[in-house]
Order: C-alpha cells, then structure tokens, then sequence
C-alpha cells in the first residue's frame, strides 16, 4: 500500500483517507516517476473509483501537496503537474523538451553550493526549483 512516510504525512496532517481520495493516492504510487496532471489522475482514478470527480481530484492533490506528498510544479502548458515526493524530502529538477513536451527529471541537487551561498548572506532558503527548457537527444537528431 503506502510507505511509512507517507503514512507519517498522512497521520500528522490529520487527513482521513476516503475511498475517493485513496483511490488518487493510489494513481500517485502507481505512477511514480511521471508528472500528472489533475485530468491525467482522473481517468486513472475511474479504473478504480468509476464515479470520483475532478473536485474531489482537485482537493485531494493539493492537500497532497500541501502535506508534502506530493511535488506541485506548473510546466510550459500553464497547468500543473503532480508527482509523488521523495520519502527524504529531496527536490529534484527538471528537463523539459520543447518539441515532444516529455519531462525528464535530474536527480542530482545542483544548487547546493548556490543555497550555501545565499545562507552565509543571511537568507534562509526554503524550497527550490528549476526548469530548464531544451530539445531532447532524440528531438535534437530528427532536427538535424
């Protein structure tokens, strides 16, 4: 079912499971390595949850989110995108590609020495994020 983790995230936030909202929890483990966005977890949902609608869907990812279960990160399309969190809180970035639109993930924290920086000069950083636009091997090769 659900990792301790998220089981932790669940209990501390004081958020009942119903059928509904178990049901998109279910889709987010499922489809762990991809971003969703709310219509995509919808019609995965329905396999399991025939009658959920998008509200509930819509609630259900954003206190997700809020709880830290989830990553919400709006991408070129304008809507936003939905992944489940790494159990270590660990932020990663993204690549997108600017012809077939796919969402590659870079696992490695780039920015560390950049967040180093910012704390001795007396800022505390609480979260980042970075999207890097580019064309993709294979789109890279059909162009040329």
């Amino acid at each position: 079912m659900f990792d301790n983790s998220i089981k932790e995230k669940l209990k501390n936030g004081a958020y009942r499971l119903t059928e509904q909202r178990t049901a998109v929890l279910n889709v987010m483990v499922r489809n762990k390595s991809q971003h969703l966005s709310a219509e995509e977890v919808l019609y995965k949902a329905r396999d399991e949850m025939p009658n959920i609608g998008i509200a509930t869907v819509y609630r259900t990812l954003e206190k997700l989110a809020e709880l830290g279960i989830l990553y919400k990160t709006m991408f070129a399309e304008g809507k936003y995108r939905y992944e489940l969190a790494d159990a270590k809180g660990h932020q990663h970035h993204h690549v997108i590609c600017l012809s077939c639109g796919k969402i590659i993930e870079i696992e490695e924290d780039l920015l560390n020495k950049l967040e180093e920086h910012l704390e001795k000069k007396g800022y505390e950083i609480i979260n980042h994020e970075l999207k890097i636009y580019a064309y993709c091997p294979e789109c890279n090769k059909k162009s040329k």
